[in-house]
């Protein structure tokens, strides 16, 4: 057995010994102001694996992002000035657009859809956006930022807005703005924002890179799809350490992230994305599986995916995901009477509710 450890240390991690790089098409779509500002951010890091592209209603916003592709949606009904904060007019802008959007999700595999709720773009064109990747078989992921609780009107059309999402999303990643008060209040406003921008794209960048390249342990199309379908609300976290009990203490971090209230009892699924040095073994993977374990219920399933990365020596990242959580006012379903109201408004757009 020695021999044997010892030939496996020699050998090393070359690609021969990797899954072969998948040869996928990944998406990363910001819809409306702050999901162009996302985007950019995204494409600022670099991601590898992913095309982005902005997609908004105001003409100006739209070109200072930096993202792959541009669209400009509902040029006849909004003239290329925006929503007016008006979500219907947001649904029908996209609506105008419906065969170039088919087109952008024809080949597509995955999708992540980015945007900020309470606006008239952004909460109006994403649930369309979504519909639309669903009918070309895509796997969509939404993440979505909601306004402050003292916004009441926009956190009215926020709340209506995820709703309607969440008919066509596999999951919807949610995150509080009043959450950045907690961890970041006394932060000048563009870096207070920034701690959810920051979550968000390393998030996507680590999904993707791990789904896109060769990795220690890949995730393929199959694992995400099993955990995100059908997924509802999900958290995302993040936790890094460089102690000797990283593993424990990454995770511990990653699932305390306070970026959304939430009650881990009843989550259905956990896809962790572990990244470390040369120095990364299995002992420390497996430390932090078990810990997510004891934090979910018997059934919930959990897939891991994990990189080697030379600039992580003596250190691990741990990106989480955990979904069908429970929030104070994201609780899964909506009960029959909001959902009554809900969907007579997106009928009097004339768009169909998928149930």
């Amino acid at each position: 057995m020695e021999s044997i450890i010892d030939n496996a240390e020699n050998e090393g991690k070359t690609p021969e010994n990797l899954d072969d790089v998948k040869d996928a098409k990944i998406l990363v779509v910001g819809a409306g102001g702050a999901g162009n500002n996302q985007v950019t951010r995204i494409q600022n890091k670099d991601v590898e694996g992913a095309e982005t592209v902005a997609i908004n209603t105001d003409k100006q916003h739209l070109q200072m992002s930096s993202a792959d592709r541009k669209i400009l949606v509902g040029r006849d009904l909004t003239k290329g000035l925006g929503a007016g904060g008006q979500p219907e007019k947001g649904a029908r802008a996209a609506e105008e657009n419906r065969a170039e959007l088919r087109n952008l999700f024809k080949d597509a595999d995955m999708v992540f859809l980015t945007a900020g709720m309470g606006g008239g773009t952004g909460t109006g064109v994403s649930p369309v956006l979504a519909e639309i990747a669903k009918k070309e078989d895509c796997i969509v992921i939404g993440t979505v930022t909601m306004p402050f609780e003292i916004e009441g009107a926009r956190m009215s059309k926020a709340e209506d807005g995820l709703y309607k999402l969440r008919q066509h999303v596999d999951t919807a990643i949610v995150i509080e703005n009043d959450k950045l008060l907690e961890i970041a209040g006394d932060m000048p406003l563009d870096q207070a924002f920034g701690v959810a921008d920051e979550l968000i794209t390393t998030m996507i960048k680590g999904i993707t890179e791990t789904i896109s390249k060769p990795s220690l342990v890949n995730l393929d199309y199959a694992d995400v799809q099993a955990i995100m379908n059908d997924g509802g609300v999900a958290v995302v976290g993040y936790g890094e350490s460089d102690t000797n009990n990283k593993g424990k203490e990454a995770i511990h971090e990653a699932l305390s992230n306070p970026l959304l209230d939430v009650d881990f009892d009843g989550a259905n699924g956990a896809l962790l994305h572990v990244a470390g040095g040369n120095d990364l073994t299995l002992n420390e993977i497996n430390e932090v599986g078990q810990h997510v374990k004891t934090k979910l219920n018997n059934q919930a399933q959990t897939i891991w995916g994990a990189r080697v990365k030379d600039s992580l020596q003596g250190k691990i990242q741990v990106i989480s995901i955990i979904t069908g959580v429970e929030s104070p006012y994201v609780l899964g379903d909506i009960n029959e009477e909001d959902e009554k109201e809900v969907t007579g408004d997106v009928n009097d757009l004339g768009l169909e509710v998928m149930k």
